[in-house]
């Protein structure tokens, strides 16, 4: 059946893996997207599982999901891929299918950079910008600020993200900056903003959930108000409950039962992330645009990184 016309098919589940938070608070956003996407959707099973620091944890949520199902579809409620999305949750999901092998997996790609994200940020933007007591945008910083990672690719989309801001709008400045892992940190572009004479900054938080890291985000930005009397600075929230996550979500489960290509994430089943997975390192994905998942023999040309989790 159609998954935009409010029913799955027969027997399907849907398993949504959240990231997981230290902060409770977090958890309780997730599940209440979850309730939301019911309400949404009351003729589908949607289950929720975590990758960590809350229960139901992956490997449960999992084989929970499979229980009287014919498949699940499993989507991680994600902004950006990097080591839990390519590596993680594959693995849970080939422990799953040795499980319950009357149960068929599919798993389904993050919610990724792409139009419908750039629409909440550019949303955000012009409210943060009316809340402004001079919304100009030539005298304005805009700095989206993402969690950070060390894969490149992770970062890489956040870029991305950040030059269709720009693209897109009529501010001559939008920076990047992380919370985490990689550089550069928040008070540095602020720093370099300043610096050019920016009168005002816009933080843009890129990140679903409140967790320890978006409370974090608050207090920093309340100490670069101290350190920066002359500029105005004003702070964006998560934005895990807009109408695009829904959609796209919905999308996400049409394309895995209609059968679209590239509708599963390629890392479900490559060897390339097996090897990785073998030398201990993370699993950059950068190879899926060659034909048939065709990778070089020799483990020494693949290109890895080392996983770091951060935190929620």
């Amino acid at each position: 059946m159609n998954a935009m016309n409010g029913m799955t098919a027969s027997h399907d589940t849907i398993l949504l893996v959240g990231h997981g938070s230290r902060e409770e608070s977090g958890n309780e956003e997730i599940r209440e997207f979850v309730a939301q996407w019911r309400a949404r959707q009351p003729g589908w099973r949607i289950e929720v599982c975590f990758i960590e620091f809350a229960p139901p944890s992956l490997h449960d949520g999992l084989i929970a999901a499979a229980q009287g199902s014919r498949r699940v579809l499993v989507l991680p409620l994600i902004l950006n891929a990097a080591g839990h999305v390519k590596m993680e949750i594959p693995e849970a999901i080939e422990h799953a299918r040795a499980h319950c092998p009357g149960t068929e997996f599919l798993y389904g790609p993050h919610l990724t950079a792409c139009d419908p994200i750039l629409a909440i940020l550019k949303r955000r933007l012009r409210k943060a910008m009316n809340a402004l007591d001079m919304p100009d945008p030539t005298t304005t910083g805009v700095i989206l600020l993402g969690r950070g990672s060390s894969d490149r690719g992770a970062n890489g989309d956040m870029a991305k993200m950040a030059r269709w801001l720009q693209e897109e709008g009529d501010h001559e400045l939008v920076d990047l900056a992380f919370t985490g892992i990689t550089f550069p940190r928040l008070e540095r572009v602020v720093q370099r903003q300043a610096l050019i004479g920016m009168t005002q900054i816009v933080v843009l938080p890129y990140y679903l959930y409140t967790g320890t890291l978006m409370q974090r985000i608050h207090r920093q930005v309340e100490h670069l108000r101290a350190q920066y009397p002359r500029i105005r600075f004003t702070c964006s929230t998560h934005f895990g409950f807009e109408g695009e996550i829904f959609a796209l979500l919905e999308q996400r489960v049409a394309d895995l039962q209609a059968g679209t290509p590239d509708s599963r994430l390629p890392c479900d089943g490559c060897s390339y992330r097996e090897i990785a997975h073998d030398l201990g390192h993370g699993h950059s994905h950068e190879h899926t645009h060659q034909p048939a998942h065709a990778h070089a023999p020799a483990p020494a040309v693949i290109p890895v990184h080392p996983v770091e989790a951060l935190p929620a």
